[in-house]
């Protein structure tokens, strides 16, 4: 089933995608807010000189902020078929393993560190990673066993 859904008739998998797209999007607005993000004016575009932590933990710029605020709307707009809330799921709790990996191997003061990412963001990207890639297999297994 690939046609959009509407609300009434989503799959579960497609609830998740439509819910993980929704969080995403909200970190990337809060990420621009003052307050919940603090050392707000040492924000930069990108690197790891950026001095702004949303929460007080995980760092960010406006780099990383546009890159929730996408993958949010991405989310959002694929949960509308089956098939794009799974593969917004899987594919996007892979790309999320590769940057905890990522964040692993490089050094936090490097150039290499453009997001930037520190330790906090890199053990963050391993749960959503799992998480994500957990959702879409197990949620997705659901609709073809009531099949």
């Amino acid at each position: 089933m690939n046609t959009p859904s509407t609300k009434a008739d989503r799959t579960p998998v497609q609830r998740a995608a439509l819910i993980v797209g929704a969080v995403f999007l909200l970190v990337g607005v809060l990420g621009f807010i003052p307050g919940i993000t603090t050392n707000y004016s040492e924000m930069t575009f990108a690197s790891h000189h950026s001095g702004a932590m949303l929460l007080g933990v995980f760092q960010v710029s406006i780099l990383h902020n546009i890159v929730h605020l996408l993958f949010g709307v991405a989310g959002i707009l694929l949960s509308r078929t089956w098939n794009g809330a799974r593969g917004y799921l899987i594919g996007g709790g892979v790309i999320y393993l590769l940057l905890w990996i990522y964040g692993l191997l490089i050094a936090k003061d490097s150039a290499a560190n453009f997001v930037p990412l520190n330790t906090a963001d890199d053990w963050l990207h391993f749960i959503l990673g799992v998480g994500m890639i957990a959702l879409g297999f197990l949620l997705a297994r659901r609709r073809v066993l009531t099949r």
